[in-house]
């Protein structure tokens, strides 16, 4: 297993386990610092590796009236300031080839979102920054094929690879999250986070917008790690309910360190047995 290791403070694929999280588009710089502060503290008590993320545009929202983030100048002067202000790695993600390398002088993790796994240019663009890149494997995709990701990414020279599961699609405004894809994908040599928050969404199930039942948030993140997942990505939010994006699916804030507690449990007793 090829370990990502970012700047010596948070180790993908090692010992540990690791936590992406924050909230799902930068709402205000108020917001990311409350978020950062938060979860940071909680994982230094829990010996958990900490990457901050939120998305400066979210550009495949269900309406062209649905918020979007501040944009890429001033959501990466955001990002920039959280890096600096709390001294913690950083992800956002990228939707056009463009974006990667101003996004990669701001932040440490380039992402590229579920829709754009395929998108040969966008995957090229983010491997030749140097950055980590994180892919989230398609609702679309079998984990089996995203193996193609990292050939692409690893021809840039690119090894600071992460994959991601985060729900395939099943019937209409429906995702079932496959624990088999974890094994799988990390076959290919390179860690995996399961993304809980966007496994239990329901895509464009309000119509206007995407639903989903955050409910059983714990639930999948138990299954995955002791399906050896090596890292965790959860969407978090003070208030979920009045969330600008995603607001049926982000983890209550208060509820964050019970939810490692229990993970850790899980992957003590798996690696004890």
């Amino acid at each position: 297993m090829t370990t990502v290791k970012i700047d010596d403070r948070v180790e993908f694929g090692g010992e540990g386990l690791a936590l992406i999280a924050g909230p799902c588009v930068i709402e205000s710089r108020e917001l990311c610092r409350t978020v950062a502060a938060r979860v940071l503290e909680v994982c230094g008590r829990l010996g958990i590796g900490y990457v901050f993320k939120a998305s400066f545009d979210k550009a495949n929202r269900t309406s062209v009236e649905s918020f979007r983030g501040p944009g890429l100048d001033k959501g990466l002067e955001i990002l920039a300031e959280i890096r600096r202000e709390f001294d913690v790695p950083v992800l956002t993600d990228v939707h056009e080839t463009w974006q990667a390398a101003p996004a990669a002088e701001a932040v440490d993790i380039l992402q590229v979102p579920a829709f754009l796994c395929r998108q040969t240019d966008l995957l090229l663009a983010c491997g030749r920054t140097g950055r980590a890149v994180n892919v989230k494997k398609g609702q679309f995709v079998a984990p089996h094929d995203m193996v193609n990701a990292v050939r692409k990414i690893e021809s840039t020279g690119n090894r600071r690879i992460l994959l991601s599961e985060r729900g395939s699609s099943f019937g209409y405004n429906q995702l079932v999250a496959d624990m088999t894809s974890i094994p799988v994908m990390r076959e290919t040599g390179y860690p995996v986070v399961f993304d809980a928050t966007h496994s239990v969404q329901r895509p464009g199930g309000l119509g206007t917008a995407s639903g989903g039942n955050r409910q059983f948030i714990p639930t999948l993140v138990r299954a995955a790690v002791a399906a050896g997942a090596d890292a965790l990505f959860l969407e978090t939010h003070p208030e979920p309910d009045r969330a600008l994006s995603d607001a049926s699916s982000q983890l209550p804030l208060d509820e964050l360190e019970g939810l490692l507690k229990a993970a850790l449990r899980v992957r003590e007793a798996v690696r004890g047995s």
